[in-house]
């Protein structure tokens, strides 16, 4: 089977949606493709409340990308899940602030 073409909007899409399915929370994309060298073109950023909520989401974003994109996720977009303490250790978003963000409002 040939391998569809995923364009960056379409997985980013895919991601999201595979974070919503499970109730992932604060959900926000840090677009880095105008910072000089960075490891990737993307950062999702989101976070579950357990160890057990954040396992299930990279499971969901995992199958859902699989499933509906027939493809790996591939090196431009990096996804990182946490716990909202851990996620606020590392600050990923204020280590980035030259980042165009874009947060994704969830309505649960």
């Amino acid at each position: 089977m040939a391998k569809k073409n995923v364009n960056a909007d379409q997985l980013i899409s895919t991601i999201i949606s595979g974070i919503e399915d499970v109730k992932g929370k604060e959900i926000n994309i840090l677009d880095l493709r105008d910072i000089e060298n960075t490891v990737c073109d993307y950062f999702i950023i989101c976070e579950g409340t357990s160890n057990t909520q954040v396992n299930a989401i990279v499971n969901s974003i995992q199958k859902k990308v699989s499933k509906e994109l027939k493809d790996h996720p591939w090196q431009n977009i990096a996804v990182h899940v946490f716990q909202k303490h851990i996620r606020e250790y590392y600050d990923i978003e204020g280590l980035w602030g030259d980042a165009k963000s874009t947060v994704i409002q969830t309505s649960y």
